[in-house]
């Protein structure tokens, strides 16, 4: 049973996004890439994910307790208690996004976060031209102002003229100790970077402001690799193939280069206007984007040509954006544990939790990261094959035909196809909200039993009770 899907347009950004009805307001929200601060996990109690729908439905009991009546007047609503039945406007303040505690303002009297420590700053300067009094060089001059500067010979050759043309007044952009440019007038509040996770299966592209950290656009598209290999072990093997990791190198290059393009151009910039690039993913990942051979993550004891962070010109692994730019590969922690798990720890803050926590990765290369409360214990294991076909029947990648939503309501599962095509198999997604609300209907135990139809609970729905049939003698559920 498949419902037409309702869209959901979230301001100030503009971002619409297609949800099955019965999706709660907070989860379509994390889809527009927009999740939302829920400390009380979405039970009504704290209410931080304040928004504004237009129209606003009738005020929940939990919302009448927690919003004055103004905000209910002006159609504040709790995200975590409404769900998509009807086109709807969504406004997100920006105090109800998660992680916005974790930025720095600018000063008192402005709403405007900037990133506590940006790997590219801009430094506006009006320096004294020089006299026979001062006759020191153009560089040193220029750290008088800014601070300890290196220059490579190309800029080198461009700064005196530079200088000069602007009346030594100018935005100098340093990332570092490292002089990228020297920028005409105060550009201070120009500049972008770009932030890349390198899924196994999937690419994500994020182009983030420097002055403020807010998001200009993303972006994401299939890991044009996969055809080399659905797994990290399958591309390791390719790798070592005749110009293969030549091959594994420029395919993945090209789509983040092609990313780039697709966001500079959705964000009205020029592409010399990116100053960096952070790039995040398994470690296999990482040295194949680095074109650095992955043989020995193949082979026992699985060790990392470095653990460290890799940094480098950004055109030197085949990245077009500002000539001087850098790419910044995250460090990785070992074996197939890498970037993207540091990444995870540190978005997450889980060390700040002062008790035991878990982060979960769950990829076609999966992680989990316990935080003790004293110390990090992290590991890795192949979770795609799991998710997308290997002991799972009708299992398939995210693609046209793979149910990735299930709702149950009205006593009734619901489903939503990619594509809006007929079902042919479910993903990981899907798979993860079956079994959720099958829990929640009571057909699978807390130690993830699969209840027969004379083991239900009373109160199960006739139209739930339909979907159960035995299969091979197992017990089974019908999905499509």
């Amino acid at each position: 049973m498949r419902d037409l899907e309702v869209p959901l347009r979230f301001h100030p950004l503009g971002r619409t996004v297609h949800v099955l009805p019965g999706t709660r307001l907070s989860e379509a929200a994390a889809i527009a890439g927009l999740p939302l601060e829920m400390p009380c996990g979405g039970e009504g109690t704290c209410g931080k994910c304040r928004v504004v729908m237009r129209p606003a439905p009738e005020p929940t009991p939990a919302e009448a307790r927690l919003l004055s009546p103004d905000e209910l007047a002006r159609g504040v609503r709790l995200a975590c208690q409404h769900v998509a039945e009807n086109e709807l406007d969504v406004e997100v303040p920006r105090s109800s996004l998660a992680g916005h505690e974790c930025r720095i303002l600018a000063g008192s009297h402005t709403e405007v976060p900037e990133p506590t420590d940006p790997p590219v700053r801009k430094v506006f300067v009006q320096l004294p031209p020089p006299h026979r009094g001062d006759d020191v060089a153009d560089l040193a001059r220029l750290q008088r102002a800014v601070g300890p500067l290196e220059a490579d010979l190309d800029l080198l050759r461009q700064l005196p003229a530079r200088l000069r043309q602007c009346q030594f007044r100018g935005t100098a952009v340093v990332e570092a100790s490292r002089l990228l440019d020297f920028e005409p007038g105060d550009t201070r509040a120009h500049g972008c970077a770009l932030a890349v996770d390198l899924g196994t299966t999937t690419l994500v592209a994020a182009l983030v402001e420097l002055a403020t950290g807010d998001q200009r656009a993303v972006t994401s598209r299939l890991n044009p690799q996969t055809t080399c290999g659905d797994d990290v072990l399958s591309r390791i093997l390719y790798a070592q193939r005749p110009g293969g990791l030549h091959e594994l190198q420029q395919r993945i290059a090209s789509a983040v280069d092609e990313m780039i393009g697709e966001l500079a151009e959705n964000a009205g910039i020029r592409r010399e206007a990116i100053y960096t690039v952070a790039v995040s993913g398994n470690t296999t990942m990482q040295q194949l984007f680095c074109g650095v051979d992955p043989q020995c993550l193949g082979q026992v004891p699985f060790v990392p040509a470095t653990s460290d962070a890799i940094q480098a010109p950004a055109a030197t692994v085949g990245l077009h954006i500002h000539p001087r730019g850098r790419v910044y590969v995250l460090p990785v922690i070992g074996g197939f544990v890498g970037g993207d798990t540091v990444a995870g720890i540190l978005s997450t803050r889980l060390t700040a939790s002062p008790r035991p926590a878990l982060l979960v990765d769950i990829g076609t290369n999966g992680e989990i990261v316990v935080w003790t409360g004293q110390r990090l214990l992290a590991a890795s294991t192949a979770a795609g094959p799991a998710f997308e076909g290997a002991r799972i029947s009708q299992g398939m990648r995210a693609s046209v035909g793979a149910i990735e939503k299930v709702v149950l309501r009205d006593g009734d599962l619901h489903l939503n196809v990619i594509g809006n095509a007929p079902p042919v198999g479910l993903c990981g997604s899907a798979l993860i909200d079956a079994a959720a609300e099958l829990l929640r209907a009571g057909v699978l135990t807390p130690e993830g039993r699969l209840l027969t139809n004379d083991q239900l609970p009373v109160h199960t729905p006739e139209p739930l009770r339909r979907r159960l049939l035995a299969d091979n003698g197992k017990p089974a559920v019908v999905l499509a």
